[in-house]
Formats: C-alpha cells, structure tokens, sequence
C-alpha cells in the first residue's frame, strides 16, 4: 500500500480540490454512476475471491488424491 500512501497526508484542502476537479471532468450527473459502478466491482471482486478461496480445499483434495493413486501404481 506504499503507492496510495499520499493519500494519508492529504488534507482537507486537496480533497476539495480534488473533488472539484472530478467535479469538472465528469459532471454531476456522472459521479453517482461511477461511485455504483466501483462498488458493483468490487462487490464481483469480493465474490469472485470467496469462490476462489471455496475451490483452492477441492483443488488441493484433488491433488492429494491423484498423488496417491499414482503412489499405489
């Protein structure tokens, strides 16, 4: 998180500033669109790492089993 470490030291002052230049660039209308469309991301990102992390056990098994039979041979 060392990239994102600016953010730590920003004060109330550049926020504003950045919120006003996001302000600019995408208009009011779009912002809100944006902001649901991040946090639809990241909710598909959280739910695609919870399936992950439900097959690595099963991918594991797996392997377990294959070496085993391969062991009997």
């Amino acid at each position: 998180m060392t990239t994102l470490a600016f953010i730590q030291n920003m004060g109330p002052i550049q926020l504003l500033i950045c919120l006003a230049v996001l302000l600019l660039l995408f208009g009011g209308k779009k912002i809100p669109d944006l902001a649901r469309s991040l946090g639809k991301a990241k909710g598909e990102f959280k739910k695609g790492l919870a399936e992950g992390e439900k097959e690595e056990p099963a991918l594991e098994d797996s392997k377990a089993n294959q070496k085993s039979l391969e062991a009997k041979e």
